[in-house]
């Protein structure tokens, strides 16, 4: 029997044990899906919608709770965690608006003696593979257009919240749903590989790493179906010439040290034009100064631990190995509050950076903003496309026209203008290059939870 603990970041105390799935409960989940799926399709997306909104209310009306327990599972302060309940409903509420839309029959301009359509089909059973740092919000993306599309679905989340995949599906089950519609499963890497790798399953939804990437996408390559992964991010930021500097300085901290750094599409490479650079890093560097690092539980904490030791000994690495190579870091260490544990890390400012450096290559995923200077537009767009990554960039400026034309230039999922590190339900969520391939969110989500299929009738 293999088990799989999970320690709480805060104070190192085990708060949940589960047995991992044998072969043959992973057999039995997949039947379960499979033969759930001709039930659930038949309900029609009005029935499907129902039973999801039903679901989300469940989920809504215990969101002190199960926000108690995300702060316990991946630190993040308690005063933030019932947020991401509340963003968690209101993605699932707008794809439940989108989907009759999203998933309408295409009709083509009429032919005399034809009928002609173009229908959205469920692709099946879809697993979906979702991390610890917005384990709510990142599994909704997948997991309700999955569903409204007819699809049954398997969420496997990291062991780190394994709470959050069983609360749920639990809330599924409260909200009448039919049985083997939705399930969770807790396993190995070697038996996950062997549920993706398994006949039944129609389709894998990804949020993690580059190599958890990569070893999704072997696990499937014997097999013509689509994986959408969600993957790594080294999002860049431009403040340019024209730029509100106080405003980028109050959303650039913020984008960069939320969730102590630990976000795919959190800031980690900030371009200054060189009119505001002193400006900006003094400006920025004050109000990094002013966040409290601390117990998640106590009312003041605005920082959290990291969610593992081995997170916090990477980061630090990568910040000495920066200075060891000439970058300065602005923020004196240790950080009040470090001393609380392992796993509690200060935030850190890194100027005199290059791409030299891993700071400003890999991904960081902790509490680490990197600032340089450049002198123009031209330079900014260059800096900020050499990266093997491109999820999210951030232009500010008071000319949106300038942004649009800047962003068509930037090898990228999504530009933002004076804003970071957000999702917008009706928006496409997709990753260029190392960030991933396929979309969740907006009408362009559906699209890849289901196969088109062409009706052609001829009239006789």
């Amino acid at each position: 029997m293999s088990m799989q603990k999970t320690v709480s970041p805060i104070d190192g105390e085990v708060i949940a044990e589960r047995e991992l799935a044998s072969g043959a409960e992973a057999e039995a989940v997949l039947a379960r899906s499979e033969s759930a799926l001709s039930a659930w399709r038949s309900l029609g997306l009005e029935g499907r919608a129902a039973l999801v909104g039903r679901m989300v209310d469940g989920i809504v009306a215990d969101k002190s709770t199960l926000a108690d327990e995300l702060t316990r599972q991946m630190g993040r302060p308690r005063r933030y965690t019932e947020g991401e309940i509340g963003g968690f409903q209101d993605r699932a509420r707008r794809m439940i608006e989108l989907a009759p839309e999203a998933l309408r029959p295409l009709e083509p301009p009429a032919k005399e003696g034809f009928r002609r359509m173009i229908t959205r089909e469920p692709l099946g059973v879809v697993m979906v593979l979702a991390p610890w740092n917005y384990p709510w919000l990142t599994a909704v993306n997948a997991v309700v257009p999955a569903l409204l599309s007819g699809n049954t679905v398997v969420l496997k989340h990291s062991d780190q919240t394994p709470l959050v995949a069983e609360r749920f599906v639990a809330a599924a089950v409260a909200a009448g749903f039919p049985e083997g519609v939705f399930q969770f499963v807790h396993a190995s890497h070697e038996r996950l590989a062997e549920m993706v790798g398994d006949a039944r399953v129609g389709h894998v939804c990804f949020t993690g790493s580059v190599e958890g990437g990569r070893a999704i996408h072997r696990a499937a390559s014997e097999r013509f179906i689509a994986t959408g992964l969600e993957l790594g991010g080294k999002d860049p930021a431009y403040v340019a010439q024209d730029a509100d500097v106080a405003f980028a300085v109050e959303n650039l901290v913020d984008g960069s040290f939320f969730n102590s750094g630990q976000s795919c599409c959190g800031i980690e490479r900030i371009y200054v034009h060189a009119d505001h650079y002193d400006e900006f890093v003094d400006g920025f560097v004050s109000l990094t100064r002013q966040y409290v690092l601390g117990d998640p539980f106590d009312a003041d904490t605005t920082l959290g631990p990291v969610v593992r030791e081995r997170s916090r000994d990477a980061i630090q690495a990568q910040v000495d190995a920066a200075v060891a190579a000439g970058a300065r870091a602005l923020i004196d260490a240790p950080y009040a509050g470090s001393e609380r544990g392992p796993c509690y890390l200060g935030p850190q400012v890194l100027v005199g950076v290059d791409h030299a450096m891993e700071v400003m290559r890999e991904e960081t995923f902790g509490p680490v903003a990197c600032i340089a200077r450049v002198t123009n537009d031209d330079e900014a767009v260059s800096q900020m496309n050499d990266s093997r990554y491109g999820l999210t960039a951030s232009i500010w400026t008071r000319d949106l026209d300038r942004a649009a034309d800047l962003g068509d230039r930037l090898e990228t999922g999504t530009v933002f203008a004076n804003r970071c590190d957000y999702l917008d339900p009706d928006l496409a969520w997709v990753g260029v290059k190392d960030s991933g391939r396929g979309a969740t969110l907006s009408s362009v989500g559906f699209e890849h939870l289901t196969r088109p299929k062409s009706f052609h009738l001829r009239q006789r």
